[in-house]
């Protein structure tokens, strides 16, 4: 075999980390002092992270477009419980940003009164519209503590709308309509100006340091982290949700193009691909369709988006969260379904993909990240000195706003 085709294992030139551990459970107290960024918080996936990292003291801010009616009196006992044990640390400010006024308002109210956190506060927020997250990212920067955002969660997107993009209709007319395209403005426009500026925050956030698998979580204070939220139609074809399909297929190539440079802006890129859960997003009509067969549940994102957030050592990994099954793996390293009882198997509902990528890279990639690699050590701690002026000066610039 000629050099040529020879593969090479990258992962430690891109600085990724080794495999997600799905038994590995991290302490939720990392979380305490972040601020984090989540959009399409107001309901599902977004407003479950919301409700467990503000319980373990994390500075959240939730933004979202186009989301539904939320219910939040649930579980708000589990925040006023924590409440209680904070009193020792800052209290988290909390920024909720969603397009919907009146929802996003007493959002704030109830869990301002289920806290005693006097330092939430609501701006509304469309994510498919550029101004509206350049004032997002800009007020979060000036309500957070220090000045910088650790996590940012770009979670924003809708369903599959009711028309179908394999059935085209009107185009005989005089003037034919295009197709409706929200779907891809919010899906995919959006989660890009979400990670577009998050690689300009991140880097930024004073006292944060480069994304490194070895460092210390517990001494880690300050994050840089994007987590991309994408959906099970970004890793295998949905029939008759084309649109959406190739919405989730862009997150998915948008996260495993930025995880390939995390050793040149810092910054950690990871993923969750979330199956089948019990959202809003989820249509009567794809409800009937999976009528008696097994749905995820959201607690399970939420678990999965927790371990990304609250350990700093992840860098560059995406699972796949499907529903929680009871399996067995063989000496093989196959996995099948068990039913009954076998005390060997274990309920897993988090799953890791692309797990290969760099682990069996062509010449091409390692001579590129090869490369690439060398002028940022070139640059060396010339480089590093203007981007902590930089931050610094960025800093300064907040205060006198």
């Amino acid at each position: 075999m000629g050099q040529e085709a020879m593969k090479h294992p990258l992962g430690h030139l891109i600085r990724q980390s080794p495999p997600f551990d799905a038994d590995h459970i991290p302490d939720d107290s990392w979380m305490k002092d972040k601020v984090v960024v989540i959009t399409g918080g107001a309901s599902g996936f977004g407003l479950g992270m919301f409700k467990r990292w503000a319980a373990a003291g994390a500075v959240v801010k939730r933004s979202t477009a186009l989301s539904e009616a939320i219910v939040v009196q649930r579980d708000l006992s589990r925040l006023e419980e924590s409440a209680s044990d904070r009193h020792a640390d800052p209290s988290p400010t909390l920024v909720v940003a969603d397009i919907n006024v009146a929802k996003g308002d007493q959002l704030v109210r109830d869990v301002r009164r289920a806290t005693g956190n006097p330092n939430l506060h609501f701006i509304h927020c469309d994510v498919t519209d550029w101004p509206s997250q350049v004032s997002l990212f800009r007020e979060t920067a000036k309500l957070s503590p220090h000045g910088g955002i650790d996590t940012v969660v770009a979670n924003a997107g809708i369903g599959a709308g009711k028309k179908s993009f394999e059935e085209p209709s009107d185009l005989d007319l005089a003037n034919p309509p295009p197709p409706d395209i929200s779907i891809l403005d919010v899906n995919l426009k959006g989660i890009v100006y979400t990670s577009y500026l998050a690689l300009w925050y991140l880097p930024r956030n004073p006292g944060s340091s480069p994304a490194d698998p070895n460092c210390v979580p517990i001494q880690t204070n300050r994050d840089r982290h994007l987590l991309l939220i994408g959906s099970i139609a970004g890793l295998m074809a949905i029939p008759g949700a084309t649109l959406y399909g190739a919405s989730k297929h862009a997150v998915v190539g948008l996260y495993r193009n930025l995880r390939a440079s995390s050793f040149m802006h810092g910054v950690r890129v990871n993923l969750i691909c979330p199956y089948f859960v019990e959202t809003p997003l989820l249509t009567a009509q794809t409800r009937a369709i999976l009528a008696g067969g097994v749905l995820g549940k959201e607690e399970d994102v939420v678990e999965a988006a927790t371990r990304f957030a609250a350990d700093p050592r992840v860098v560059g990994r995406a699972v796949g969260v499907n529903p929680k099954l009871k399996v067995k793996q063989d000496v093989g390293g196959e996995w099948s379904l068990v039913e009954g009882e076998d005390q060997d198997a274990e309920q897993r509902a988090i799953w890791e993909v692309y797990l290969h990528d760099f682990e069996d890279a062509d010449v091409f990639q390692r001579r590129i990240i090869t490369l690439i690699n060398r002028a940022t050590e070139i640059r060396g701690w010339v480089g590093w000195a203007q981007d902590m002026v930089r931050a610094l000066a960025y800093g300064l610039r907040s205060l006198w706003a």
